[in-house]
């Protein structure tokens, strides 16, 4: 790309970032093959593991794949912490998991692991294959999740999961479009540097105004519900510790309602998807200036174009473009305002517990 004399992302390599989109690419070529390799050997139901953030970015595959997918397709999302404690019924020997972990080292990932490994379940991951949990799964059944230039959000890892998953229900005929919405996404990447060259001047506003904020109220839904949740936990509680309330556009008006009032920032994330009509509903309750809260923020997907891409494709991409928003841009622009380096931490990975 071009060198310009303004910086038009803060702290954000372009190139870097458009050169993991192609190495992104190529490695969910990798996936796909995994997915062909069980959909080859049969299988009974899809676990998608998580623990804290990868909990939530494999939300939205759950909620694509039963989407998408027909109704003898088992899937299950599972709390690592959650299942090394409680077990799960449903799965067998036939059950394929999917899980992830960026560091290689997630102890709860790692001990459910192991545990399926001895129980004879697949596990395919998401990880370093040198890491521990890489060495516990086998380097063959591993893909690497981290970008090599640390740049984005959490979208490269939304894709790789998707290519894994869409996949899946491709060869049960269920996701036809396979091919064509790879083919459509190759590039999306460039087009994710455009959106955020196009949302900067916003992000760094939002930051100003309600990074220093006491408390802040985040609602989303559908696909992007798991994004939600991990800008407000992992991003806003873990690494700026800020305090923030979470709740779905289906839940808004069974509570959290009443805690709207002046000088209360509320963010809607608006996807792309049926609960769309959800999110219209609170956005409408948000507008109507019963509850005098100025601070009323509308963060809309659908706003944001991806050249190319059939808009039956957008509901997939959704989350990936406001990862692109929050969890980069607006997250960048909070350390800036707070001070609050976005890497410390007081008790996370500082000793165990």
């Amino acid at each position: 790309m071009k060198e310009t004399e303004k910086i038009e992302i803060m702290h954000f390599s372009q190139e870097g970032y458009v050169e993991d989109g192609k190495n992104v690419y190529e490695a969910g070529k990798k996936m796909t093959a995994l997915a062909d390799k069980v959909a080859d050997e049969g299988y009974d139901a899809v676990f998608l593991m998580g623990v804290g953030g990868t909990w939530d970015e494999l939300m939205q595959l759950e909620y694509l794949m039963n989407k998408f997918g027909d109704r003898d397709l088992e899937v299950y999302l599972i709390h690592a912490a959650e299942w090394n404690v409680m077990g799960h019924k449903r799965m067998t020997e036939k059950s394929v998991v999917l899980t992830a972990s960026e560091s290689g080292t997630t102890p709860e990932v790692l001990e459910a692991v192991k545990k399926m490994k001895e129980k004879g379940i697949r596990v395919y991951a998401m990880t370093k294959p040198e890491g521990l949990i890489g060495q516990a799964v086998g380097a063959e059944n591993c893909v690497k999740m981290a970008s090599d230039h640390g740049n984005g959000g959490c979208e490269m890892g939304y894709y790789l999961a998707d290519c894994f998953g869409l996949r899946l229900l491709n060869r049960r005929g269920c996701f036809p479009q396979f091919d064509k919405f790879i083919e459509q996404t190759k590039d999306v990447w460039t087009h994710l540097v455009d959106i955020r060259k196009s949302f900067e001047p916003r992000a760094e506003e939002l930051a100003k105004k309600y990074a220093l904020a006491p408390y802040t109220m985040f609602i989303g839904s559908g696909a992007l519900w798991g994004e939600t949740i991990l800008f407000s936990m992992c991003i806003l509680e873990e690494m700026q510790w800020k305090r923030t309330r979470y709740i779905t556009s289906a839940d808004f008006f069974h509570g959290t309602l009443e805690l709207v009032e002046p000088g209360v920032p509320v963010f809607l994330f608006m996807g792309e998807d049926e609960n769309r009509k959800l999110d219209e509903r609170v956005r409408a309750f948000l507008n109507r200036g019963v509850t005098g809260d100025t601070d009323i923020n509308i963060i809309d997907t659908a706003e944001f174009a991806i050249p190319g891409l059939d808009d039956e494709f957008r509901v997939i991409v959704s989350p990936w473009i406001l990862s692109s928003l929050i969890t980069d841009r607006l997250a960048a622009y909070y350390e800036t305002v707070t001070k609050h380096n976005l890497n410390y931490r007081r008790y996370y990975h500082q000793f165990d517990y």
